[in-house]
């Protein structure tokens, strides 16, 4: 019998830890990259201010979380700005063609683009390759 409820308890806590590696396995993560030219930085930041609210509740309607862009500035002497967001929704490619439909996110990218310098050979941001994630 005692057996039998360890086997159980064993179980139970392989299905919850399997369920709960399988939820956070979900959250797709993305870095990127662009170049920002020198003189739209102080607008570029401006836009992104708290208190612009911007896009933001369509990054979330999206699932798009944790969305962070951070800007430096290498050893080129060029500024760069590299994204990070976490995705958590269904269907990542339907929902960024969703995005991407959104008038207000084309308002928005109509004013940021062409503040941006992709890199060579890109469009837009470029997404970087995943090296280390620590949870």
């Amino acid at each position: 019998m005692k057996t039998l409820k360890l086997s159980v308890a064993c179980a139970l806590l392989l299905a919850v830890g399997f369920a709960a590696g399988t939820r956070h396995a979900q959250a797709r993560r993305v870095g990127m990259v662009i170049g920002i030219k020198p003189e739209k930085l102080a607008q570029y930041k401006a836009l992104h201010a708290y208190t612009n609210p911007g896009v933001r509740d369509l990054l979330s309607k999206y699932h798009m979380k944790n969305f962070s862009i951070y800007m430096q500035k290498l050893d080129d002497g060029k500024p760069y700005l590299f994204g990070y967001y976490e995705y958590d929704g269904p269907d990542y490619d339907a929902d960024m063609a969703l995005l991407a439909k959104e008038p207000r996110n084309a308002d928005w990218l109509a004013v940021t683009d062409p503040m941006q310098v992709p890199l060579r050979g890109h469009m837009t941001w470029t997404q970087m390759e995943r090296v280390y994630h620590n949870d």
